[in-house]
């Protein structure tokens, strides 16, 4: 009896080393989520002394179907219990024995239970629960399970949430029933119990890669004297990175625009602009570049590199570029 009382203090305790647990281990990496669960359990029992009776340790064993509602459950639970044990006998014939035996009982409850945390990896609860339950009479009583009862119990423990849908429950519970006959079923029990709960989430999928950026069109630009629309050197050099640039994209278009700086008429700007353009076509089509695929474009002194007065000569003004898409 001493040691079913120290249990039963430990067990009061659970819910206060359960908070502080909370405040250590934090929210679950899993999700909350409301769902039916089955589960089984199972453990020890003892049929507490009572009159003439003394009962050794027992065990029980069961499972359960619930709906969890994120911190209220409910549940039906079928239980079976069983002690071993002596006690008096009462006969018929007003008679009496010390007998040893087995007092085996059925139980069918519904259960209401409260979980304080349930997004915590560890949990306290408490519950209640009232039902029926088939019951042996007496220690030796010639039927077995032969007497229905009322019976109800009280529920506090811990529950820890171990893996996705998966739930470890240690509890500690009353359990009693109306009068059988010759005894109180008054029981005091420790379960440990295993849970799986359906429905769980599916995983968000993995957002796709980003698109890769699309890649800058290559560019080039070549610059020309001031007043001329022929091709120096550099350029030509230039000209020929195009080219090869256009070979290894196999199709492309290949855009050429022409600029003229500020110093003089913007009418001759522009043809002075279209003129280099053209000239740049010409160099291209001699380095392989199908003329089909080139167009020429005059802007004149509009769209300048380098901002300038009217009428300044600006070297950097004075350019064709290059663009292949």
């Amino acid at each position: 009896m001493k040691n079913v009382l120290l249990g039963a203090v430990a067990l009061v305790a659970l819910p206060i080393a359960a908070a502080n647990a909370q405040s250590l281990f934090g929210q679950s990496a899993y999700p909350t989520y409301p769902g039916f669960y089955i589960g089984a359990e199972g453990g020890l029992n003892w049929l507490l002394n009572n009159n003439s009776y003394s009962m050794n340790t027992g065990w029980a064993a069961g499972g359960k179907v619930g709906y969890d509602f994120v911190g209220p459950r409910i549940e039906l639970e079928g239980m079976y219990r069983q002690n071993n044990g002596t006690g008096t006998v009462a006969y018929s014939n007003g008679t009496f024995a010390n007998r040893y035996g087995t007092i085996n009982q059925v139980s069918v409850m519904a259960n209401a239970l409260y979980d304080f945390f349930p997004g915590a990896v560890i949990t306290p609860y408490v519950g209640a629960g009232a039902g029926i339950a088939f019951v042996d009479p007496s220690i030796s009583s010639g039927c077995t399970m032969c007497s229905t009862q009322f019976a109800y119990q009280g529920i506090v423990g811990i529950g820890y949430n171990m893996a996705p849908g998966w739930r470890l429950d240690l509890d500690g519970r009353y359990y009693g029933t109306t009068n059988p006959g010759q005894y109180n079923n008054n029981n005091f029990s420790v379960m440990l119990g295993l849970t799986y709960k359906f429905g769980q989430p599916e995983a968000a999928p993995a957002a796709p890669p980003p698109a890769p950026a699309p890649a800058a069109a290559p560019s080039f630009m070549v610059f020309f004297d001031w007043d001329r629309s022929d091709l120096s050197p550099q350029a030509h050099q230039t000209l020929q990175q195009v080219a090869q640039a256009y070979q290894q994209r196999g199709s492309a278009r290949v855009i050429a625009t022409g600029h003229a700086d500020k110093s003089g008429p913007d009418n001759y700007n522009m043809a002075l602009s279209l003129r280099r353009a053209n000239t740049v076509k010409d160099a291209l089509v001699r380095d392989g570049v199908p003329a089909t695929a080139i167009s020429v474009v005059g802007k004149g002194e509009s769209q300048p590199l380098v901002q300038t007065a009217d009428g300044v000569r600006e070297p950097q003004n004075r350019r064709v570029e290059i663009v292949i898409q």
